[in-house]
């Protein structure tokens, strides 16, 4: 009997994986969130109307602009939030028991860290993303970037090495969304137990995907002021203020709700529930798939005789 052995991939692998896939199917989705927070004066609300001004406009492929710099950020965004997670982790539980309340603690520190430390990734994205884009709002300064590199080089030439953190006090306000998507998790889950004795992967998948919109649209305001910042690329606003402050998040807030009403704070909420679910049913359909398909391969490997 000759045996086989190969690498078996652990969670983290498969959920990143089914990350980066769903992120290059939804990319679309993302790409019509973003046009509607950052340009306001654009009149389309909905998703599949924007996208078909976009596609007009700009081509077809220009949904699909920044794809690059957005999965490379997503990689190294992941990169980053796991390895914090588990060095802290081994540091504080050090062969203990871990609690839902550690991991939680744990978790927070680990999102702290990865905004600090990637969020010039994001606000380099940003602007390629939108990068000959055609804005209803003529405030909006257009830019001209060759490429992530040259991007980087022409934010610190023209807006000094700080404008790369734009938006990061609210992306560290968001951090709290995972802690609010566990908390709904939790208590749903909790009903169900009351019901039932376990809970199916169907079940798994639907309290997971319900907490989940919860929590983005909670925190969704958040997301349209960070979105805002990272831009960066508005004129002086009629109360002669940039927007590219961290201390304006207030403002930015304020500003939206009294030209556009409470509403203003949720445009491109429909894109990102949107991208939100079919992502984590995509996620959840890539990992099981794949989870099925490496235990398949090990059994018929293992079965192999010579």
């Amino acid at each position: 009997m000759t045996q086989y052995f190969i690498k078996v991939p652990n969670s983290r692998d498969l959920v990143h994986s089914g990350s980066v896939t769903a992120m290059t199917v939804f990319f679309p989705l993302d790409t019509a969130r973003l046009r509607l927070q950052v340009d306001e004066k654009r009149k389309s609300k909905t998703t599949h109307m924007v996208l078909l001004e976009i596609i007009k406009e700009e081509g077809l492929l220009a949904p699909y602009r920044g794809w690059f710099p957005v999965i490379s950020s997503l990689c190294c965004s992941n990169f980053v939030y796991f390895y914090t997670f588990n060095s802290l982790k081994a540091v504080w539980v050090k062969g203990q028991r871990s609690t839902t309340g550690k991991d939680l603690v744990v978790g927070f520190v680990a999102g702290v860290v990865n905004v600090l430390l990637t969020t010039p990734l994001w606000v380099v994205n940003t602007r390629l993303k939108l990068q000959g884009a055609k804005f209803r709002n003529e405030d909006i300064v257009p830019t001209n970037y060759k490429g992530i590199i040259d991007a980087f080089h022409q934010i610190i030439r023209d807006e000094g090495i700080l404008a790369l953190w734009n938006g990061t006090f609210p992306s560290l306000l968001l951090v709290f969304n995972p802690a609010i998507q566990f908390m709904f998790y939790e208590g749903l889950k909790r009903q169900l137990l009351k019901k039932r004795m376990k809970l199916s992967s169907l079940d798994v998948f639907i309290i997971g995907a319900i907490a989940k919109a919860i929590a983005t649209t909670v925190t969704y305001p958040m997301q349209t002021v960070q979105s805002i910042l990272r831009f960066g690329r508005h004129r002086l606003n009629p109360e002669n203020r940039t927007l590219g402050s961290l201390r304006n998040v207030l403002y930015l807030l304020h500003q939206r709700v009294r030209r556009f009403g409470i509403m203003g704070l949720y445009k491109g909420l429909e894109a990102k529930l949107l991208q939100t679910v079919l992502t984590a049913a995509l996620m959840f359909l890539v990992y099981e798939k794949l989870t099925a398909a490496t235990f398949t391969v090990m059994g018929l490997k293992s079965a192999g005789k010579h």
